[in-house]
């Protein structure tokens, strides 16, 4: 069997081994929602003001007027009939909202992901190559205010500079213009609609609305991830293969390249992994500065009116999606590296 096989095979015994986990996180977010101070059939019995009856009446129809282990027990004979709930706030199964919206979540966390890659391990490698060097002081600087600036300040400095100073930028508010129309939904992701509508100038737009939320995201992840490629490379040019590498006349461009980049790039790997599924539930911040129809900001909408059934849908989506990353790192990780073993 060949090593991607073996390394796939891995990878499902590791899920397996998750759905323990994916079970506990399901039993703690029901317990959790249920000691959280407020009470659901007040909000949506219209109010505080509402009466007795009123209140009593919601109860029942949410299904609160039964004992903690009855709720319990029908809320996972419901899941595992792929059934999340209904939202109170929206009034539409719960599955159904995040389906619409994951979407746009995911479009916006990878876009700033492949963002902050493309800076992050150039000014690693760079800082590495010159070590205690100004470059190197620099990049580090550059990644301490990345990490110390909060996303929902530089997105208002963004917001601020180039949309309002400069005009260069949309106004910040969703994924697309009001006035733009809005291509055939296929995917849910507005840019690969557009490209399959041949919509280019839509296509423009969507991805014009989308910069500033990703330039946001990117900032804030930068710092991890060049510490980690500076952290790798350093490692990687002082091993024994680059210097015998050196010794036999390699040029510079294929020694950090071919030798030293291609050796550094796993932990890299690892930490885009865990950064990904962090950015995916912590993005609520940007969602809400810049109006973003996401996941994020849809929990925590639900969270402030006490709505359990998206507040716990959107944890377990949370937790499933940071397995399956994890999964496919482990695959990616045994790709590049045939010795590495999934555990």
């Amino acid at each position: 069997m060949g090593t991607i096989g073996a390394t796939l095979i891995r990878a499902g015994r590791r899920f397996l081994s998750s759905l323990p986990a994916l079970f506990g996180v399901l039993v703690f977010t029901f317990l959790l929602m249920r000691v959280l101070p407020g009470d659901p059939a007040v909000f949506f019995a219209s109010g505080p003001s509402a009466g007795k009856e009123e209140i009593e009446i919601v109860r029942k129809q949410l299904g609160l007027d039964r004992s903690l282990p009855e709720q319990l027990g029908i809320y996972l004979y419901d899941v595992g009939r792929g059934n999340l709930g209904r939202s109170m706030m929206t009034g539409q199964p719960v599955a159904k909202d995040l389906r619409q919206r994951l979407p746009a979540s995911l479009e916006l966390t990878l876009t700033a992901l492949v963002i902050a890659l493309i800076a992050a391990v150039p000014l690693g490698v760079l800082a590495a190559l010159r070590p205690n060097s100004l470059l190197d002081h620099g990049v580090r600087l550059f990644c301490s205010l990345g990490v110390c600036v909060p996303t929902f300040v530089s997105g208002l400095l963004l917001i601020y500079v180039f949309y309002y100073l400069l005009g260069l930028a949309p106004d910040p508010t969703g994924r697309l213009d009001v006035f733009a129309s809005v291509p055939p939904a296929r995917t849910g992701f507005l840019m690969v609609d557009f490209l399959l509508a041949g919509d280019f100038e839509g296509w423009w737009a969507a991805a014009r609305q989308l910069m500033l939320p990703a330039f946001t995201m990117a900032l804030f992840v930068i710092a991890p991830l060049a510490r980690i490629t500076r952290a790798s490379m350093l490692v990687s040019l002082g091993s024994d293969f680059v210097r015998t590498a050196r010794s036999i006349g390699l040029s510079r461009w294929q020694i950090v390249v071919t030798y030293a980049l291609r050796n550094a790039i796993l932990p890299v790997i690892t930490i885009a992994g865990i950064v990904f599924s962090t950015m995916l539930g912590a993005n609520v911040l940007v969602e809400k500065v810049f109006s973003w129809p996401g996941v994020a900001s849809y929990a925590l909408d639900a969270l402030l009116v006490s709505d359990y059934a998206p507040v716990q849908g959107f944890v377990l989506l949370m937790a499933s999606i940071f397995v399956v990353v994890n999964l496919l790192v482990d695959v990616l990780y045994g790709i590049a590296d045939p010795r590495a073993t999934v555990a």
